[in-house]
C-alpha cells in the first residue's frame, strides 16, 4: 500500500470502530491518531485521555494539551498511580507492560461508562519489530492499534502529520520518564523528578534530541554526535555538572556513542526480552 492507501484504510478502520477513546500522550503517533479520529468521526465521538502521573514530564503534558486544542478534541486527564504497583516500581524488563496495563484498564472503564465502543492507542507498524512490552498490554486488554493494523510507519506518520499541519510532525520521540531509569533500579517519584529537571535544564541550553539516563548515582547524558561539543565544552560543561550534582547525581557522564532510542535495552538478553514480551 502507498501512504494514501494506508491513510484511507486508517479512516475506514476508525469508521468501523465508530466511537473511540484515544490513549493520548501528545507525542507524534497519538496526536496524529487523535487528529484523524476527530476529522473522521467528529469531535463528539472521540475522547482523548491523557494519563497523568510523575512519569509524565510537564513539557510533554503542555505539548499534549496544546495539540488537543489545535485539533479541537475533548481531553480528559486520568490520574494513574502506577508507582503503587510493586511490579512496576521494581523496574524489570516488563515495566512498560505493567504501566500500560494500569492505564488501559482505566481507559476501558471510561469507555464503557461513556458508551464508547473501544480504546485505541498510537502504536505504529515499526513498533512490531521493537522491544515494546506495552504492546502485550494492548493485546491482553483488547486495545486497538489502528496505525499498526494499516501498516503506518513512523516516517509515514511524520509525513502525514506535516500534510495535516500538526506541530508534532518533526518533534523527537519522548517516551515516559521511567524509560530513562536503568532496569533493576527502583522507579521512585524522586528519581523521575531528577530526570525531568535535568532534561529541562539541557533543553534550556538549546538541545533538542537527547536523554538523561539514570544509573543511581550516575547521570549518563546521550546527545546527538553533533551536539557532544555543546555539552563537553565551557561554559555549558560546568553548568551541567553543577546543575545535575545539585539534583543528587554524584557522577555526570556523556555517552560517546551518542543518542539512541532504547539504549537501556541493550544489556537485555534475548531470553529476557522474550519473557517480557510473552509471559502472562
Amino acid at each position: 500500500m502507498d501512504i494514501q492507501e494506508k491513510y484511507n484504510s486508517l479512516q475506514q478502520k476508525l469508521r468501523e470502530l465508530d466511537k473511540v477513546v484515544v490513549a493520548y500522550s501528545g507525542g507524534v503517533d497519538s496526536t496524529f491518531l487523535l487528529k484523524v479520529a476527530v476529522d473522521t468521526l467528529g469531535a463528539d465521538n472521540v475522547l482523548a485521555c491523557i494519563g497523568v502521573s510523575p512519569s509524565l514530564a510537564g513539557s510533554q503534558y503542555d505539548q499534549a494539551i496544546k495539540c488537543a486544542k489545535i485539533i479541537a478534541a475533548k481531553v480528559r486527564e486520568v490520574a494513574v498511580d502506577e508507582l503503587s504497583d510493586d511490579k512496576y516500581a521494581a523496574n524489570k524488563a516488563d515495566r512498560c507492560f505493567h504501566c500500560k496495563s494500569h492505564l488501559y484498564g482505566l481507559l476501558i472503564d471510561i469507555a464503557e461508562k461513556g458508551n464508547f465502543k473501544c480504546v485505541v492507542c498510537g502504536s505504529n507498524f515499526d513498533d512490531k519489530d521493537d522491544f515494546r512490552p506495552g504492546n502485550r498490554a494492548a493485546k491482553v486488554l483488547n486495545v486497538h492499534c489502528p496505525l499498526m493494523e494499516v501498516q503506518l510507519t513512523k516516517d509515514d506518520i511524520r509525513r502525514l502529520s506535516r500534510d495535516l499541519n500538526l506541530p508534532t510532525a518533526d518533534v523527537p520521540a519522548s517516551p515516559c520518564l521511567a524509560s530513562r531509569i536503568s532496569y533493576g533500579l527502583e522507579v521512585t517519584e524522586q528519581r523521575l523528578k531528577q530526570i525531568e529537571e535535568a532534561e529541562d535544564f539541557l533543553r534550556a541550553l538549546g538541545l533538542v534530541e537527547f536523554r538523561v539516563r539514570h544509573h543511581d548515582t550516575v547521570a549518563r547524558i546521550e546527545v546527538n554526535s553533533k551536539d557532544i561539543d555543546k555539552v563537553t565544552t565551557e561554559p555549558n560543561r560546568s553548568k551541567i555538572i553543577e546543575k545535575l550534582k545539585s539534583l543528587g547525581f554524584k557522577f555526570i557522564t556523556v555517552d560517546l556513542q551518542g543518542f539512541r532510542s532504547g539504549s537501556l535495552n541493550e544489556p537485555l538478553s534475548e531470553e529476557q526480552k522474550r519473557k517480557s514480551l510473552n509471559q502472562s
